[in-house]
């Protein structure tokens, strides 16, 4: 009479090499995941940018973009004559570093005449706080508001 079925040590050999080809994907997993953020996170604001300078020309005013990322979420405002047009969250693990030339301005303002105001460029650089394998990305907003998203920068 013969048994069918399972040793005891071929039950602990066959888990033994799925728990190694777990701890081997697993780092690889959470770098794809930040790097899914980070992505998703530049998606959201240069279409926040896009949304407000067609906004600008629609509506024939300034809207305002604000970045609070002090609050829990994270958001990005557009505003017009301090009204709030629409809200975007973002992820609590990104970080987004915004750099806006001249330094005297603070705040992107997208005129109806298809420019920002005061002359500005802006330029926004993503990342993970989660990890520091993914790869960063930037978007630009030149003054002529023009919005380009491109994998560079340093986190």
């Amino acid at each position: 009479m013969t048994s069918s079925g399972f040793t005891l040590i071929e039950l602990m050999v066959t888990i033994a090499v799925l728990a190694i080809i777990v701890g081997i994907a697993a780092p690889s997993i959470s770098t794809q995941l930040a790097n899914q953020r980070v992505k998703s996170t530049a998606a959201t604001l240069a279409n926040a940018l896009t949304e407000a300078k067609v906004e600008s020309v629609l509506r024939r005013q300034n809207i305002r973009v604000i970045y609070a990322n002090s609050s829990a979420p994270k958001t990005i405002k557009l505003q017009a004559n301090g009204n709030e047009i629409s809200s975007y969250n973002i992820s609590d693990k990104s970080t987004v570093t915004q750099m806006i030339t001249p330094s005297t301005v603070t705040n992107i303002v997208f005129q109806p005449n298809k420019r920002i105001a005061n002359n500005a460029t802006v330029l926004y650089t993503i990342c993970d706080s989660g990890s520091n394998s993914e790869t960063p990305r930037q978007v630009s907003l030149t003054n002529i508001a023009n919005v380009n998203t491109i994998n560079a920068g340093i986190c």
